[in-house]
């Protein structure tokens, strides 16, 4: 599965605790994130994450057309509700909804999504990308 794992900037030490709490499971999966949260999550926890080089707008652009083209699995973006920065992520999450590509806001749709992985429940995203490769 591909993942995305981004956080709000007030929500990004629970990003790493979250990372931390899964570490064994995340590095069985390709992890994808912004360059500068890529970078921090490498340091703090120790896994392999893939860093877009651009800035945070690009990255949240870029991700959304991997999305439209159903190159990434799932999205976990936590995100600081007291934030403005609210449109920034709108049209990434627009764009999962759009292609039935599943995202966690906060840490309790992250561990559910999480298991849900881990139990198979996605399997059927690896299925969507053989029918639209073909």
């Amino acid at each position: 599965m591909k993942i995305v794992l981004m956080a709000d900037n007030r929500k990004t030490e629970l990003l790493v605790n979250f990372c931390i709490a899964y570490k064994t499971f995340l590095t069985k999966h390709q992890l994808i994130s912004v360059y500068s949260t890529a970078k921090y999550l490498k340091t703090a926890v120790g896994i392999d994450v893939s860093g877009l080089n651009v800035d945070y707008m690009g990255g949240i652009e870029q991700l959304a057309s991997r999305a439209e083209f159903n190159e990434i699995d799932c999205v976990i973006y936590l995100r600081d509700a007291e934030s403005e920065s609210e449109v920034a992520a709108s049209d990434l999450l627009k764009t999962c909804d759009s292609n039935n590509i599943p995202y966690a806001t906060n840490l309790a749709t992250a561990e559910i999504l999480i298991i849900a992985i881990g139990n198979g429940d996605l399997d059927y995203r690896d299925w969507i990308k053989d029918t639209k490769g073909s």
